[in-house]
């Protein structure tokens, strides 16, 4: 049986007013109304958050969004401490709803405004507006950092401090190209490559290091 097609809770409104402004010109031109069917279309597409089955075993990382793996470094974060940092890039194409990647709880949420760069620019990730989700796994401390692009116009983020959230469930999204990193604790090893493509709640991107 086929899964009734989704969409994003932030994208209602801008669906809502793009329908009925189609169906209304509808009344007064069939050309006006083929005419603004097509960004009602596009809104539709872009807004689209199909049911993801997080892959792997229970403890495995999955991705935060869908894209491609534009960085993978060993660093150290102000909450997670050292870590590995994964940033997966999003294009205008992609799904722009963000998911868990691990099972955790929140345990603080940062709003930093900055600048507008190309997302995938490794400096994005210190300049740009983003969002940091602080939360707390069963393998440590994790941070999760919504980072605005230059074509981005909002970061959408559902959760709040305490919520515990599963593994692969919804957390939030951002409005056009952008980009997410993740700063998984030390004992998690990569399991992706630069250049990878994933999808948010379905890929694993991490896995525990066998001791």
């Amino acid at each position: 049986m086929r899964s009734r097609l989704k969409f994003a809770a932030p994208g209602a409104p801008t669906i809502a007013t793009l329908a009925a402004a189609a169906a209304g010109a509808y009344f007064f031109s069939h050309a006006l109304a083929a005419f603004l069917a097509l960004p009602f279309a596009l809104a539709l597409w872009f807004y689209r958050d199909p049911d993801r089955t997080p892959g792997g075993t229970s403890d495995s990382w999955v991705s935060p969004a869908d894209g491609h793996v534009v960085e993978i470094i060993e660093t150290t974060d102000d909450f997670a401490g050292r870590s590995v940092k994964i940033g997966i890039f999003m294009n205008g194409f992609d799904v722009h709803v963000n998911r868990f990647p691990r099972d955790g709880t929140v345990r603080d949420i940062i709003y930093v405004p900055g600048k507008k760069w190309f997302a995938f620019a490794p400096k994005a990730s210190e300049e740009n507006e983003r969002m940091y989700v602080r939360i707390l796994t069963p393998e440590g401390r994790a941070t999760l950092v919504q980072i605005a692009g230059i074509m981005a116009r909002r970061i959408v983020c559902y959760a709040k401090k305490g919520d515990s959230l599963a593994r692969g469930e919804r957390y939030g999204m951002i409005k056009l190209g952008s980009k997410v990193d993740v700063y998984m604790p030390e004992g998690i090893s990569p399991a992706v490559c630069v250049g990878d493509r994933v999808k948010a709640g379905e890929s694993v991107i991490g896995v525990k290091k066998i001791r």
